[in-house]
């Protein structure tokens, strides 16, 4: 499975995006991936039916993930709950060549990674599927992964029940990236290290402009 390099501006969603500069603030000050205690956003409450908590299992040759979360909005996609089971087991063979290369390249990258698919309700309207894995490291190893799934259609109202398994048509894979570019958030409005600021009274045209920098 083929993924595209991206910056973190392909992520859509507003909340994911807010999700993503929380990890890239933590991401930045040594180049690594951050460990899963740090990781506190704000408003994270208000998320939480839409995110699942894996722990990852490097015990065997391919990694293994066991989920952590109960009572998600996204297990309704999937018809029942998963907390406990692996997520390989979870999805069923039907739909493991799909989900798991995404989880893998998180887990073997380090890096967040941003996916699209598009899926069919029970009524058959198309539904973009959106999914943003961010990884967490314990002694040098992805331990955690996190994800966060967001649901769209365009035509508005659609039928989440048994998303993932109410027909038999197969997720369609739109786009499929890992976030290795541009890996730094800088809050709006403020004024990086190092920026030249040039003030000058402009009421005063004889009054030479003073330069600044900012360390």
């Amino acid at each position: 499975m083929d993924f595209a390099s991206a910056a973190p501006s392909v992520v859509k969603s507003i909340k994911q995006r807010d999700l993503l500069n929380t990890w890239l603030r933590l991401y930045a000050r040594h180049q690594i991936a951050p460990a899963i205690w740090e990781y506190q956003p704000a408003r994270l409450e208000e998320e939480l039916s839409d995110l699942i908590y894996y722990t990852v299992d490097h015990s065997t040759p391919t990694p293994r993930l066991t989920i952590q979360s109960e009572g998600t909005r996204i297990s309704r996609a999937y018809g029942h709950t998963g907390k406990g089971i692996l997520l390989e087991d979870y999805i069923g063979p039907r739909l493991a060549p799909f989900v798991m290369p995404v989880y893998h390249e998180c887990i073997l990258r380090g890096l967040p990674v941003y996916s699209v698919a598009d899926v069919d309700d029970i009524y058959g309207r198309v539904v973009a599927y959106e999914r943003l894995l961010l990884p967490f490291l314990t002694h040098d190893k992805v331990s955690h992964v996190i994800a966060s799934l967001k649901t769209f259609c365009e035509d508005g109202g659609f039928e989440i029940k048994n998303l993932m398994r109410g027909n038999d048509a197969l997720p369609r894979p739109k786009l499929r990236t890992v976030i290795d570019r541009d890996l730094f958030h800088r809050a709006p409005g403020r004024i990086a290290a190092a920026e030249i600021v040039e003030f000058a009274d402009q009421s005063t045209p004889a009054v030479t402009a003073e330069i600044i920098e900012l360390n």
